[in-house]
C-alpha cells in the first residue's frame, strides 16, 4: 500500500493538471464542458476513491496470488510476451466487470458514480467509486492465472491499465479515423456515458474496442443522436460518497418493502433498474423520459459559494498528498483517522454545495474535532517536523470551515432552496 500510495502522490496532481488544461482550453475555445460545482464534485469523488485504496478498504473474496498458486497450467517466462498476455489478459476482465456493472442490480451500485455526472470532461473520469468493497476483480483474471502470468506483472499493469482510461472522457476529440476500430476512444466512450435510448449499455470496453466488436455491445456515435449525459434515476445531489450508496440504499428499501420473499432474494441479481412489481407501483422512482429536455441537478448558488467549494477541495488535496508523503510515518491507525477527516470534509463541504441545512453540524464537528486533534497532539500528523507551524495553518483552516458553513447557511439562507435549471 505505501508503493501505491507513493504513486498517487504524483499521478494526483498529474491528473488534475490535465482537468485544468481542459478547462482552459474550453475557456480560450469558447466551448466550456465544465461546471464549477460539478467539477469539484467529481474531483472530490477521486480523493475519496484514491484515500479508500491507499488505505486497503474492503474484503477481498479471492486473490490474484491464490489463483495463479493454484491454477497455473504452464508458466510464462518474464519476456515481453508476458506483458502482453497480462495486459490482454486485464483488458478482458476489464471488459466483463465493466458488462457485470452495468447489468446486474447490486454490481451497478459500485460503478453508478462515475455516470451521475450530468456533464462529460475529465473530471467525470476521476468520478471513482469507494462502494466497491467486495473484491471479486481476480476471478475474471482466471485466464491469466491458467497461463501463468506472475503476480508482480499483474500488479505493475494493473494502474498503468486504469489511469490508460482517463484521456478519453472528453468532447474535445472528434473521431480517430482507422483507430476507431482499435482503441476505446472519446467518441466511443461518449456513447458509453449517454443515456440515449440508442446508446445505453453500449461500448463497454476500456482500452481495446474489439471485445464489444466481438460480444455485440459495440455502438458509433450518430451525428443525429446527441449524447445526453448522467443517468436515468438522477442523484441529485454534488455529494459523491451520498451518490456511491444511493442505488444500494433504494435496492435495500424495496427488498424490505416488496412482499413477495422471491423478489427480496433475486432484486439483487436481476438486470439494473428491475423493481418488484408491488414496490414499483407502490414507491415510484423518478426516471428521466425525455433525455433533452430533462432539468439538470445546478441548485443556485453564488460566486462566494464556488470560489469557497474549490478552496475546500484545493486544502483538502494537499491534506490528502501531505498524508501520502508521510503515509509510513503516520501509521495505520493515524492513516485510517486521517482518511476520516477527509471523507468527513468532502461529506461536509459537497453538502454544503447542495445547501443542505444540516450541512453545517457536519462542518462544525468536522472543524471543532480537528481544532481539538490539533490541540492534544500538538501537530497535525507529523506535518511541523516538514513545515513549520503547519500544524497551525491547519487549525487555521479548520476555523474557516467553521466560519465559512454558518457564514453560507445563515447568511446567504435565501439561496438556500435547490433550483433545478435546464
Amino acid at each position: 500500500m505505501e508503493s501505491y500510495a507513493t504513486a498517487l502522490l504524483y499521478a494526483t496532481p498529474f491528473f488534475i493538471g490535465l482537468v485544468l488544461v481542459e478547462v482552459l482550453y474550453g475557456r480560450f475555445a469558447k466551448n466550456q464542458k465544465h461546471n464549477v460545482m460539478d467539477t469539484v464534485s467529481s474531483l472530490s469523488s477521486g480523493l475519496t476513491n484514491v484515500v479508500k485504496d491507499s488505505l486497503g478498504l474492503g474484503i477481498i473474496l479471492i486473490s490474484y496470488p491464490f489463483l495463479l498458486e493454484h491454477l497455473a497450467l504452464i508458466e510464462i517466462k518474464s519476456t515481453w510476451l508476458v506483458w502482453v498476455v497480462a495486459f490482454i489478459a486485464l483488458d478482458f476482465a476489464g471488459y466483463w466487470n465493466h458488462r457485470l456493472s452495468h447489468h446486474i442490480n447490486f454490481f451497478w451500485n459500485q460503478h453508478v458514480i462515475h455516470h451521475s455526472s450530468e456533464e462529460f470532461n475529465l473530471a467525470c473520469a476521476l468520478r471513482q467509486p469507494i462502494s466497491n468493497l467486495l473484491g471479486y476483480y481476480a476471478l475474471l483474471l482466471i485466464p491469466a492465472a491458467l497461463l501463468g502470468v506472475p503476480n508482480t506483472v499483474i500488479a505493475v499493469l494493473a494502474p498503468i491499465h486504469l489511469f490508460a482510461q482517463f484521456w478519453y472522457h472528453t468532447q474535445h476529440i472528434g473521431k480517430m479515423g482507422w483507430l476507431e476500430y482499435v482503441i476505446v476512444t472519446p467518441s466511443q466512450h461518449r456513447v458509453h456515458h449517454a443515456i440515449n435510448q440508442q446508446y445505453i449499455d453500449k461500448n463497454l470496453g476500456q482500452i481495446f474496442c474489439i471485445w464489444d466488436r466481438m460480444f455485440g455491445t459495440f455502438q458509433e456515435e450518430l451525428e443525429e443522436v446527441p449524447p445526453q449525459y448522467g443517468v436515468l434515476k438522477p442523484a441529485h445531489t454534488w455529494n459523491p460518497i451520498i451518490i456511491n450508496f444511493q442505488h444500494l440504499w433504494r435496492l435495500m428499501q424495496d427488498a424490505w418493502r416488496t412482499k413477495n420473499y422471491w423478489d427480496k432474494f433475486r432484486i439483487w441479481f436481476m438486470p439494473t433498474g428491475w423493481r418488484p412489481k408491488d414496490v414499483k407501483d407502490k414507491y415510484p422512482v423518478e426516471i428521466i423520459e425525455d433525455v433533452y429536455h430533462f432539468k439538470k441537478y445546478q441548485p443556485e448558488s453564488s460566486m462566494a459559494l464556488k470560489g469557497y467549494s474549490l478552496f475546500q477541495l484545493i486544502v483538502t488535496t494537499v491534506l490528502m498528498l501531505f498524508m501520502f508523503y508521510n503515509y509510513s510515518e503516520i501509521g495505520f491507525e493515524g492513516l485510517l483517522l486521517f482518511g476520516a477527516f477527509v471523507f468527513l470534509g468532502v461529506y461536509g463541504y459537497t453538502t454544503l454545495m447542495d445547501r443542505a441545512p444540516y450541512a453545517v453540524w457536519i462542518e462544525l464537528f468536522r472543524g471543532l474535532a480537528g481544532l481539538v486533534l490539533i490541540y492534544w497532539t500538538n501537530d497535525w500528523f507529523g506535518i511541523n517536523a516538514f513545515l513549520p507551524m503547519g500544524s497551525y495553518l491547519v487549525g487555521l483552516y479548520f476555523v474557516v470551515t467553521i466560519f465559512g458553513a454558518i457564514y453560507f447557511t445563515y447568511f446567504e439562507k435565501t439561496l438556500a432552496t435547490p433550483d433545478l435549471v435546464s
